[in-house]
């Protein structure tokens, strides 16, 4: 840990993480309330020319039904129909109030939110992906990191002094925890980088509502993952001799890591896909936060889901251990998962 916190490429990675953390949330803000506002309005009064003036598109509809059914389908951000305001009209809008069409009408009629509680498209995206790609970054970052470690110790023979010392299983839980903490530092560090950005930019406070369970359940999530993860990582290390074989012996880490995060973000509008995501432990650290946001998922889920993550995660680790007695300090070429093992029985017998 001490070494990583002085390493110039972890710390420039961490303050351009933290500045993707920033954009995403500023940026956003700032050019989000560009380009043309098009309005449904029905009838021919005031209303229609005012806005006419005020630079807007006006959508003619027959009535009110269309016209709310034409913002539904987000052809318009918001429709004009008869109502009981001071000018005998009101505005129709999915989740907020539109501003601009308030302040051309000059009187604020009264404002009906046919969807209060919905996301914009963008933040529709962006919620889903910024999980998935936290603990994608992340994992990969840090797994190749502690499979470097271990590959360096046994390419400098300083492993087989180590082990005299210091129980194997013991190096491999130094591994994992040492970088599982660096991580968990950096990823808390996000949160509240990103948390902060919104609130300066101004953000909708009923998103911060809605974010705030989601992250409190992603640190639990992300920390069991990465155990999960990291494990692997380590075994990959030990399975090579050679920094430049990391590379092949890494591809069942890779793909345990990428095929969840494609999968994430592929099928984050299908229920069904997210639910059966949510239980599986290499996808549950950045499905279940997510569905937890979208409101999909009941309150004790997490809690089973958190529970076969733990499982699996206890599961993987005492492989992972076995493997990685069998393999450390084997430095003639490529191990093989097989010889591994057997290298671990050979021991104890």
């Amino acid at each position: 840990m001490t070494v990583k916190l002085h390493d110039r490429t972890f710390l420039i990675s961490t303050v351009i993480f933290l500045l993707i953390a920033v954009a995403g949330t500023v940026l956003p803000a700032i050019f989000g309330g560009s380009g043309s506002t098009a309005v449904a309005v029905v009838g021919s009064g005031d209303a229609a020319t005012t806005l006419e003036q005020a630079g807007m598109e006006v959508v003619r509809a027959t009535d009110p039904g269309q016209a709310e059914q034409l913002v539904r389908d987000g052809e318009v951000e918001a429709a004009v129909v008869p109502g009981d305001g001071a000018a005998g009209i009101q505005v129709l809008a999915m989740e907020r109030a539109p501003s601009s069409v308030l302040r051309a009408l000059s009187t604020a009629p009264p404002v009906q939110l046919l969807d209060p509680d919905a996301l914009s498209p963008a933040l529709s995206f962006l919620v889903p992906a910024s999980f998935a790609m936290v603990f994608f970054f992340v994992s990969i970052a840090f797994g190749v990191q502690i499979a470097q470690s271990v590959t360096e110790e046994k390419q400098t023979r300083i492993v087989e002094i180590l082990v005299t010392a210091v129980p194997v299983r013991a190096l491999l839980a130094g591994k994992v925890l040492g970088n599982g903490a660096l991580a968990l530092g950096q990823v808390v560090l996000l949160a509240v980088v990103a948390v902060a950005s919104m609130q300066v930019a101004g953000s909708d406070a009923r998103l911060l509502g809605q974010l705030a369970p989601a992250i409190a359940w992603f640190v639990p999530f992300f920390v069991v993952g990465f155990v999960l993860v990291a494990s692997m990582w380590a075994v990959t290390g030990a399975l090579v001799s050679r920094q430049e074989d990391i590379g092949g012996a890494s591809t069942p880490a890779q793909l345990v890591i990428m095929a969840p995060f494609f999968l994430v973000i592929f099928f984050n509008e299908n229920p069904v896909v997210m639910t059966l995501l949510s239980y599986i432990p290499f996808s549950s650290p950045t499905a279940m936060p997510l569905r937890l946001f979208s409101g999909d998922a009941a309150g004790w889920e997490p809690i089973p889901a958190l529970l076969i993550l733990v499982g699996a995660a206890a599961l993987f680790l005492a492989l992972a251990a076995r493997l990685y007695e069998g393999s450390l300090l084997r430095t003639n070429g490529r191990t093989t998962l097989r010889a591994a093992w057997r290298e671990r029985e050979t021991r104890i017998s």
